[in-house]
């Protein structure tokens, strides 16, 4: 029988590669130990969560890297041993980030704790409201994934707090979230559509209306509404309209016309936006070619064409068409220069 903990014997034990005497002896411990049967369920949990994650083609750029670094390295081996490793030491850190997240949301509770500015903490929960006024201002633990600063006059409801699905609705004023979680766990409603987190940091405001501003500082947010959709990266913002929902996105550091010519969106707006774009502009000009007329779509394609190369898979026919796995395809291998 072990008399210490069996953590590092747990994966293998999960994996079935333990012998059948030791693989007993650490399932016998396990059971009676309350730390190494928690670690168990979390090993679990963040196995669990690997084997879920899609497999998906690498984009080109990333096989022009490995032969680049191939090139620079004196020995083939000594690289493939340093890759290894680095794709190890990455696997490990995701089973734990997963584990630990696994880990705080089963303790999480069905109220957030709230601390104002000055000072005094409370706890929410679902259907209840925040609100602050021009003096005053107040942070919110969102379970265990992360915080919610609300700035001033804000007022704000929580709708859903769950393990898995953390809600707020933003009725007026500004917030800034910070967020470490799986993708797709943090919402944010408001009156022109929600905020969807994919493991980021960024401020959004909005009037009762519904009209705003997201910007992202950290990871990326989907911002949608009936359907459409707005993929905001790190850097980068996005204005939200009533009846509108979100619009298009564009990096801050953009060249100042163009981000006006996308604050009135015609014609003449248009030459203006193709004129001004750089490389990483294809972001502002991939979501445009959802938006543009149909005579219009060309001319976008062309733009971003003459920006960046078209990725093998990505034919003209289907783009201007909108399917959507060719658009995926361009855009998974686009936002790595963005």
């Amino acid at each position: 029988m072990f008399t210490r903990h069996v953590s590092r014997q747990l994966a293998p034990l999960i994996d079935g590669e333990l012998a059948p005497k030791k693989a007993r002896q650490v399932e016998s411990h396990a059971t009676e130990c309350a730390r190494c049967q928690a670690e168990r369920k979390q090993v679990s949990f963040g196995m669990e969560i690997l084997e879920r994650l899609p497999l998906v083609e690498a984009p080109d750029a990333i096989w022009m890297s490995i032969e680049a670094a191939l090139r620079e390295q004196r020995s083939r081996t000594t690289w493939t041993v340093r890759w290894r490793r680095v794709a190890f030491a990455a696997s490990v850190v995701l089973a734990l980030a997963a584990g630990a997240y696994w880990s705080a949301a089963r303790q999480s509770g069905m109220r957030w704790e709230v601390v104002r500015l000055d000072g005094a903490a409370g706890h929410i929960g679902a259907g209840e409201w925040i609100e602050t006024d021009s003096r005053s201002s107040a942070t919110v633990k969102v379970g265990q994934i992360g915080s919610v600063e609300v700035a001033p006059n804000t007022r704000l409801r929580v709708v859903t707090a769950r393990p898995r699905e953390h809600r707020l609705a933003l009725a007026r004023g500004e917030i800034r979230a910070k967020i470490s979680a799986p993708p797709k766990l943090f919402f944010v409603d408001t009156a022109s559509g929600t905020a969807v987190d994919l493991g980021c940091e960024y401020t959004l405001h909005t009037d009762e209306d519904g009209l705003g501003l997201l910007r992202v500082t950290k990871g990326w947010v989907s911002f949608q509404w009936k359907g459409l959709e707005s993929l905001v990266p790190a850097g980068a913002s996005c204005r939200t309209q009533p009846h509108v929902g979100p619009g298009i996105p564009y990096f801050d550091d953009a060249p100042e016309s163009m981000k006006q010519a996308l604050e009135s969106f015609g014609y003449s707006a248009l030459n203006i936006i193709l004129a001004e774009a750089r490389p990483r502009d294809t972001l502002t000009l991939w979501h445009l070619l959802f938006r543009v007329e149909v005579e219009d779509r060309t001319r976008v394609y062309d733009r971003m064409v003459s920006l960046t190369p078209v990725p093998a898979g990505v034919s003209r026919e289907q783009a201007l068409k909108l399917d959507p796995e060719t658009l995926r395809r361009w855009k998974d291998e686009l936002a790595w220069t963005w």
